[in-house]
């Protein structure tokens, strides 16, 4: 009988007091691709990064190929055949792929043939399909392109085993088909692939089996045949989870509350970021934006939240211009809300306790203040409200956040934002890297603030999720609208199209 490419047995760690893994046995068949399933703080990166030498188990046994091994590092977990395609990616940007994908290698010295490498490289590119200037510096290349140069790196180790973390996150809807066309190959040819991802349609359509873990527990281990995507969903959070819609009553959007027009922008190298964009926001109105990360879309949250200057263009709100207006002034006197895509450095202070991060906005304004004095004690029963209220899952509100999941760190930042009372919100990626059941809870929330009034302007690369709660949706592509369409005719197929660039004449926005 064939040994299984991964046995684990009682896997358990420890972070201080807190058990982030509690007896996990987990069985992966060598050549299947087997996806990895739960919540956010679940203990599925704890135990990935066991798997790759990152951190060590105080209990359990781990066997690769049936042989009991142990992972001290990244190095040792490649010396086993086990590689990993991060979620962000572990690439110099200033070298070229090959450079990339031999740096590091055992045994290489400072004699490097990079041509002798580089023509083992283009065989094992051209052999997967892979269409990459192997001389091209990585900063060069869009953002599918360089998972394919980290697919490589992995692939040129000779990896038997390969863990994708979140892999489509960063990738157009084009650009899915065939990377999950690529997981099949894998398999085809022996490899072993584990599938960490949020989205459960890419589960459904190529993994064949599902570990599924619940505070850093398994509680299901089952062939995907035969499973819908909602059973999937209820064996991570233990109930029921809307997917794709959700039933919440449409009020008719109001006045105009936000009026863009001609907004020009560079990036913080000085190209030219956004080209004459242009759109309006109602009151009680979402405006999904859509498109593939990095093109524009942080440059424009920047320039509407007042931290980036824009080279031209106006932005008024309710008819007055707030382009002068400091970010300071835009979030308190125009009542604009920001939800930031990189929660770690602009959404939260990650060693401060969860009852300070949750006054961060307002730390200097009553409640949490009176004639310049901090009132800890309101902070905290503040703070108690809001956890209980948006459901962020903690040990206590003194635990520093960034010991939270980053589910429950989005969930914290969701709540002091809205609890704001804003006029105005920017949301930037909201769904990124979080779970189906802290998803779920984000969607209600926006949408909740729509039918308060709110003129919510929502930007994502998750397609799916911005047409479960827009009323209508703007394409972006190389820093323009390529199109604003309507809900009713914001089809996958058509704002694929728009998102590659296939331009439309945008109505007026």
């Amino acid at each position: 009988m064939t040994a299984p490419a991964l046995r684990l047995t009682g896997v358990g760690k420890l972070f201080g007091e807190f058990r982030a893994l509690d007896a996990v046995d987990m069985t992966v068949t060598a050549g299947t691709i087997h996806s990895i399933l739960g919540e956010n703080g679940a203990g599925k990166t704890t135990l990935m990064n066991i798997l790759y030498g990152l951190y060590q188990p105080e209990e359990g046994q781990v066997e690769v190929f049936g042989k009991p091994v142990s992972i001290p590092s990244p190095r040792a977990a490649l010396d086993h055949g086990i590689g990993m395609i991060h979620q962000h990616f572990m690439l110099v940007d200033t070298l070229s792929v090959v450079e990339n994908i031999v740096l590091g290698l055992p045994g290489q010295g400072m004699r490097l043939s990079l041509d002798a490498h580089a023509e083992k490289i283009d065989a094992l590119s051209r052999h997967y399909g892979f269409d990459i200037n192997l001389h091209a510096p990585v900063w060069t290349l869009p953002m599918g392109m360089r998972q394919r140069v980290e697919i490589l790196k992995a692939l040129y180790r000779e990896a038997r085993i390969i863990i994708f973390d979140e892999p489509t996150s960063i990738l157009a809807p084009q650009e899915v088909d065939g990377l999950l066309q690529g997981l099949r190959r894998l398999r085809e040819e022996g490899k072993t692939v584990i599938l960490i991802t949020h989205k459960l349609e890419e589960v459904a359509a190529v993994a064949d089996r599902i570990t599924v873990m619940r505070s850093g527990r398994v509680v299901a281990e089952q062939p995907v045949a035969g499973l819908e995507k909602s059973d999937m969903a209820r064996l991570m959070v233990g109930r029921e989870v809307a997917l794709s819609s959700y039933d919440v009553e449409r009020p008719e959007p109001g006045d105009v509350v936000l009026d863009a027009r001609g907004i020009e922008a560079a990036n913080s190298h000085g190209a030219t970021a956004l080209k004459g964009v242009s759109f309006q926001i109602r009151a009680g109105e979402i405006l999904g934006i859509a498109g593939v990360d990095g093109n524009g879309q942080s440059e424009l949250a920047e320039v509407l939240t007042g931290m980036r200057r824009p080279q031209g263009g106006t932005l008024t709100l309710k008819g007055a211009d707030i382009l002068a207006l400091t970010v300071d002034q835009r979030r308190h006197d125009a009542k604009i809300s920001y939800i930031p895509e990189d929660r770690h450095h602009t959404g939260l202070v990650l060693d401060l306790p969860v009852w300070q991060n949750a006054a961060l906005r307002d730390f200097r304004r009553p409640p949490f203040s009176w004639n310049g004095w901090l009132k800890p004690r309101r902070m905290r029963e503040i703070a108690a409200d809001w956890v209980k209220r948006y459901d962020v899952r903690l040990r206590g509100l003194d635990q520093a956040v960034r010991f939270l999941s980053g589910g429950n760190q989005q969930k914290l930042i969701f709540a002091r934002e809205i609890e704001a009372g804003p006029t105005v919100m920017v949301v930037m990626q909201p769904t990124k890297g979080v779970d189906v059941g802290a998803i779920e809870l984000i969607q209600r929330a926006i949408l909740t603030a729509r039918a308060q009034g709110v003129a919510v302007l929502y930007i994502s690369t998750e397609l799916e999720h911005i047409l479960a709660v827009a009323d209508r949706v703007a394409v972006i592509c190389g820093g323009q609208f390529t199109g604003i369409l309507p809900r009713s005719e914001a089809t996958v197929e058509r704002v694929g199209s728009l998102m590659a660039g296939i331009s439309e004449t945008p109505e007026a926005a």
